[in-house]
């Protein structure tokens, strides 16, 4: 019998599915008596309920499945037939007439489009570069040195400054404070602490409070008036307008550490050899900024492959892909502690867009890895691993890590298939290189 695929539009197509009634009951039949065998009802011992009442009970429930089972065959073995390049999956409906002695169903469905891949040498790309010399590790160590830095009470040994007229609280100071808010005089919550400490400059509090607490010396106060902004998060005070005075109870000056043997044993250099811990950094340096240009490079490719390229994505793809990506964000909730992330009310229309670019190009790149011979050879992973495991204290046991599980190296082999696909493009486009410094490429990275 000839299967007739009817075309409803670009990609829908639907077939019709009849199934004999007589053989679609046999099997109720016989899955009901094998059901029948292990059933336990009060008032029977288990297998002994008899078949008549098993059957006014499932025969319902039994009969939906048989057809599912059927149905979903029959779609699979006529779809191989006709050679039908399903995507995602089809839905099923009984047709409102039903012939004598037949069940007919409608199958809906979607199919993969043809995907026409244009000129990729017409493609103009830029390709960041970035250099990595002294510069860049001299602005690393001191960020290094910022984040390991400690603090001193005023008038302590080893403090720079001329004495008295250094007292006062500055910018970098901890300061340690009493303060006291009222709107219309009268205290608010959150409003009044006792011994707060922040550092002036860091941005951790409101440009009022920090300009009032800047210049104060210990057991000196100041009254001052401070604007909550409209949006504050604090919606009782958002938008007015607070009294409050501080008091200086504590000011303590930063010390960073020198740059010396005992600060490189910090950062994992076992004898303190500050040349070796120069060159490590270096290395982070070159590897960290490797990823943020290939990262960026990849983007440009993909945006290009997409422009150039012609196809239309499945809206059953698209769908899944926002299922996919709600879960996604979901899991981040989670792991970021957000209270009933399980249950939180993500919209799915809000990664349309995101779900449809990521459905094509995944099409795209299918059909570029195929047409060109951009697949992952195992040599290749194998490299990519052991590259991402330099950075690693015990590397072989990353290496370990990725090779006992298949997830994670399909992961590493999508990502060297990427690559494949970015290499062969660059070799065919236009291609320009911008030289960009390492703080402005991380900048570009995080946008």
């Amino acid at each position: 019998m000839t299967n007739v695929v009817e075309n409803l539009g670009k990609l829908e197509r639907r077939i019709t599915i009849s199934l004999p009634k007589d053989a679609v009951l046999k099997d109720v039949d016989a899955r009901i008596r094998q059901l029948a065998k292990n059933m336990k009802m009060p008032g029977f011992r288990p297998g002994k309920v008899p078949l008549k009442m098993v059957t006014q009970q499932y025969a319902g429930q039994v009969e939906a499945e048989v057809l599912s089972d059927r149905v979903g065959k029959e779609f699979f073995a006529i779809s191989r037939t006709e050679n039908l390049k399903v995507a995602g999956q089809p839905r099923f409906a009984p047709k409102e007439e039903q012939p004598e002695n037949t069940y007919t169903f409608d199958a809906t469905f979607e199919v993969y489009p043809e995907v026409k891949l244009g000129d990729v040498s017409g493609a103009e790309i830029t390709r960041t570069v970035t250099t990595i010399g002294d510069a860049e590790v001299d602005r690393t160590l001191e960020i290094l040195r910022k984040q390991r830095v400690h603090y001193h009470a005023r008038g302590e040994a080893g403090e720079h400054g001329d004495g008295g007229s250094e007292l006062a609280a500055k910018e970098g100071d901890r300061v340690t404070v009493d303060f006291v808010g009222k709107i219309d005089d009268v205290a608010f919550a959150g409003g009044s602490a006792e011994d707060f400490a922040f550092v002036l400059g860091e941005g951790r509090m409101l440009p009022e409070f920090e300009k009032a607490a800047t210049g104060l010396k210990i057991g000196e106060n100041r009254e001052f008036d401070l604007k909550f902004p409209e949006d504050y998060h604090g919606k009782d005070v958002a938008g007015k307008t607070a009294q409050f005075t501080v008091t200086l109870k504590k000011v303590e000056w930063p010390h960073l550490p020198e740059i010396d043997a005992e600060f490189a044993k910090t950062l994992g250099i076992e004898d303190g050899d500050i040349a070796k811990m120069r060159t490590e950094i270096h290395d982070n340096l070159e590897r960290e900024a490797k990823r943020r240009t290939q990262s960026l490079l990849k983007n440009q490719v993909m945006d290009a492959l997409l422009s150039i390229s012609e196809l239309e994505a499945p809206k059953a793809l698209i769908e899944q892909d926002q299922e996919r990506l709600v879960e996604m964000a979901r899991q981040d909730l989670e792991q970021r502690g957000v209270p009933n992330a399980a249950d939180a009310p993500i919209p799915v229309e809000m990664f349309k867009d995101q779900a449809e670019r990521r459905v094509k190009l995944g099409l795209v790149l299918a059909e570029l890895v195929k047409a060109n011979g951009l697949e992952a050879k195992p040599e290749q992973i194998r490299a990519e691993v052991d590259e991402f495991a330099k950075s690693y204290e015990d590397p072989k046991e990353v290496v370990r890590w990725y090779y006992s599980n298949q997830t994670r190296l399909a992961e590493m082999e999508a990502y060297v298939v990427e690559s494949n696909v970015v290499d062969f493009v660059l070799g065919k486009a236009k291609v320009s290189d911008k030289q960009v410094g390492f703080e402005e490429l991380a900048g570009q990275a995080a946008s």
